[in-house]
């Protein structure tokens, strides 16, 4: 009796101490993709998100499962698309953005490729440029570390490098160190990262990167035409104060939202990406501006509507990643591809007139 009484005394004391622990003493300073969270960083809200979150991803990955089992490839289906809008998760990302964005056909068409690239080369003016960005990219991250064992740094690097020889007319721009930092997190693999770099910024988002950025530039201006259309007060806003889209959305584009917005929620709009290529990218920039039409619209100047741009992409709205995700989907409205083509067309004549 004794006995018992004491482990219930036990029981009841572990209880008590799991009571007064805190969300920030329960919840890892790490995040799953190696970034340390902040001082300032919301670990309450963040484990009561994270509580729903976990029991959407456990039904997701179970889905997922069901649906590869017994297959090294996937079919472009409907269902399909529609698991992906609901999130890829993690165990399969890697598999499902090499096959749905074409990179894993490149990399069967081209063994050794990749690692060519990487011993055939010479190019001190490359490799220098390469070396100044890779202390900067992601400092917060563990992974990133050279005290980390594997470190990613040595494998940024070749990444980088074997890019910048495979595609020339790009070489290196600032930007490019991040999306491949999110695609070794994800793959884990040089070569896959590679491969991904080279849908991205050769199909998927063409000029994007190269010296004129005239792609970048071209989709910056097709958000301004697509604001006008379906959010003209925000457009009305912008003309008021004399606001360039180049200065409130560059780095959106640019970064691909990595360090805008949450990383699960990057993560999520990059399952989007590689599936369904650049639109993506509009139906995010739209949903933020018109979910946050009111906070803009009480902009005053343009350092104001310069604050009110970087306020839109934190809080809740963008943290909890499921219901964003759905919503860029419907907030925005209808976005066909031909919509997209035909602004693009018109935009881009405007900037080559502007430039002549």
């Amino acid at each position: 009796t004794g006995a018992k009484a004491a482990t219930g005394t036990q029981i009841n004391e572990t209880r008590s101490t799991m009571d007064q622990s805190t969300a920030k003493d329960r919840v890892d300073r790490i995040d799953p993709y190696g970034f340390e969270r902040s001082e300032d960083f919301d670990f309450e809200s963040y484990e009561e998100l994270m509580s729903e979150y976990l029991i959407i991803c456990t039904r997701r990955s179970i889905k997922w499962s069901r649906l590869l089992k017994d297959t090294g490839k996937v079919q472009r289906t409907v269902k399909l698309k529609r698991y992906v809008r609901k999130g890829i998760p993690n165990e399969h990302r890697a598999f499902i953005w090499m096959t749905a964005s074409g990179a894993q056909e490149q990399l069967e068409k081209n063994p050794g490729y990749y690692q060519s690239m990487l011993v055939t080369h010479n190019d001190s003016k490359l490799v220098e440029t390469i070396r100044t960005d890779l202390n900067r990219t992601f400092p917060d991250n563990v992974l990133f570390r050279k005290s980390s064992d594997p470190c990613l740094q040595k494998s940024l690097f070749n990444v980088l490098l074997a890019y910048g020889y495979h595609n020339p007319s790009v070489g290196y721009c600032q930007g490019m160190n991040f999306i491949a930092g999110y695609l070794l997190i994800i793959t884990k693999d040089e070569e896959k990262s590679f491969w991904l770099m080279d849908a991205l910024i050769g199909r998927i988002l063409p000029d994007y990167y190269s010296p004129a950025m005239l792609g970048l530039k071209t989709d910056q201006e097709v958000l301004g035409e697509l604001v006008k259309l379906k959010i003209p007060r925000v457009w009305q806003v912008m003309v008021k104060h004399n606001v360039m889209w180049t200065l409130v959305v560059s780095r959106w584009f640019i970064c691909l939202y990595i360090d805008i917005l949450p990383v699960e929620t990057v993560m999520r709009i990059w399952d989007c990406l590689f599936y369904e290529g650049s639109k993506i990218l509009f139906r995010v920039a739209l949903t933020l501006i018109h979910h946050n039409q009111a906070l803009i619209e009480q902009a005053k100047s343009l350092p104001d509507v310069c604050q009110a741009f970087k306020d839109l992409t934190q809080g809740p709205f963008v943290e909890d990643c499921h219901p964003f995700m759905q919503k860029i989907f419907t907030e925005p409205g209808s976005l066909s591809m031909a919509t997209l083509t035909k602004l693009r067309a018109t935009c881009r004549g405007r900037l080559a007139e502007g430039e002549s």
